[in-house]
C-alpha cells in the first residue's frame, strides 16, 4: 500500500472543494468495505482518502421527505436498511438484498452510496432499487442534481457522476399504489460470495411487473413486463414463460466468469424470475388481506 494523506471533513462544501482540488487522485472513505481492499492490493493509488463519516448531510439514517419521498442517507449501512420497518414493510426487495451483503461485518460497514457507487453488476441492492424507482441524490460544485438510478449505471465501475461529484443522499418516489416486491439471488455457495445472478420483482396494485437484474452484463438491468402476463392471475406458465424471455432478452453473462458459466446463469435468471415473481404476488395478496 503506497502512502497517502487522510481528510476528514466536516461539511459537504469541503468534502466537494478536497474532490475539486485532487480530482482522480481522491478517493472518498464511508464503510470502507471496498476501498480498503482496493488500497491493500494496489488497485487504487490515491493521493487523499477523504473521510465522509463526519458530514452531518451524508449521515445515515431513513427519513420521508417532501410529497412521500423516502430518503436513505449515503451512509446508511446495510444492517439499517435490513432491519428498518418501512423498509421491511414498503420496500422488502431493498430488505431482502441488504440482508445477504456479504457478512455480519460487512453489512454493518458498508454503506447504499458505496454499493451503488462501485456500479458492480452483482450489487445485491441495485435491482431493487431501480425497481422501486430509486434517484440519485449528487452533490457537487454546481450543487445538487437528481438521476434516476437506471440513468446513473453505465457499465462495471462507471456512473455519470461528474467530477467532483458525490451522492448525498437516495430518494425513493412516492408510488401511485403500493408495490410489493421480492429479491433472489444465486451464489456459488453459501455464505458471502458474490452473486452469479440477482432478481428483483416488484408488482403495484393494477397488476403492473418491474423487474430488475445483475450480474448477467455489464451493469444490472431494469425492464417492465408490457404484455401483462407476470401480473396476471389467469395467465398460462406458457404466457409467463414468455413475458420472462422478452424481459431477460438484454442478459449478456460473461462466458470467463470464474463464478457461474452463462449458460448456468441464463438458466437460474428464469428461476429466480418466477420465485422473485411469486414471492412479491404473494406479499402482495398478504398485504391486501391485512
Amino acid at each position: 500500500m503506497q502512502p497517502f494523506a487522510y481528510a476528514r471533513p466536516e461539511t459537504l462544501a469541503e468534502v466537494v472543494a478536497l474532490l475539486e482540488r485532487h480530482g482522480p487522485g481522491a478517493r472518498l472513505l464511508a464503510g470502507g468495505t471496498d476501498l480498503v481492499i482496493n488500497l491493500r492490493d494496489g488497485r487504487f493509488r490515491p493521493e487523499v482518502v477523504i473521510d465522509v463519516k463526519r458530514v452531518p448531510e451524508l449521515a445515515p439514517g431513513i427519513r420521508a421527505g417532501d410529497g412521500g419521498v423516502l430518503v436513505i442517507g449515503a451512509t446508511t449501512t446495510m444492517t439499517q436498511l435490513a432491519a428498518h420497518p418501512v423498509i421491511r414493510r414498503d420496500l422488502a426487495a431493498l430488505a431482502d438484498g441488504a440482508a445477504v451483503v456479504g457478512s455480519v461485518q460487512i453489512r454493518n460497514r458498508a454503506t447504499v452510496a458505496g454499493n451503488i457507487c462501485n456500479a458492480s453488476p452483482a450489487a445485491d441492492t441495485a435491482p431493487a432499487l431501480l425497481v422501486h424507482g430509486a434517484i440519485v441524490v449528487a452533490t457537487g460544485p454546481d450543487g445538487d442534481r437528481r438521476i434516476p438510478l437506471d440513468a446513473f449505471f453505465v457499465r462495471s465501475g462507471v456512473t455519470t457522476l461528474g467530477p467532483a461529484e458525490l451522492v448525498r443522499a437516495i430518494e425513493i418516489p412516492a408510488p401511485g399504489s403500493r408495490i410489493a416486491s421480492a429479491h433472489q439471488r444465486r451464489t456459488r455457495r453459501r455464505g458471502h460470495d458474490l452473486a452469479s445472478v440477482t432478481v428483483a420483482c416488484g408488482v403495484d396494485a393494477a397488476g403492473l411487473v418491474r423487474v430488475a437484474f445483475g450480474s448477467v452484463g455489464p451493469r444490472p438491468l431494469l425492464r417492465v413486463d408490457e404484455t401483462g402476463a407476470l401480473g396476471d392471475p389467469e395467465a398460462t406458465d406458457e404466457a409467463r414463460a414468455a413475458a420472462f424471455e422478452a424481459i431477460f432478452a438484454d442478459a449478456t453473462p460473461s462466458a470467463t466468469s470464474m463464478r457461474a458459466g452463462a449458460e448456468y446463469r441464463l438458466a437460474m435468471l428464469r428461476v429466480l424470475g418466477r420465485r422473485a415473481l411469486e414471492a412479491a404476488l404473494g406479499r402482495m395478496d398478504a398485504g391486501a388481506a391485512a
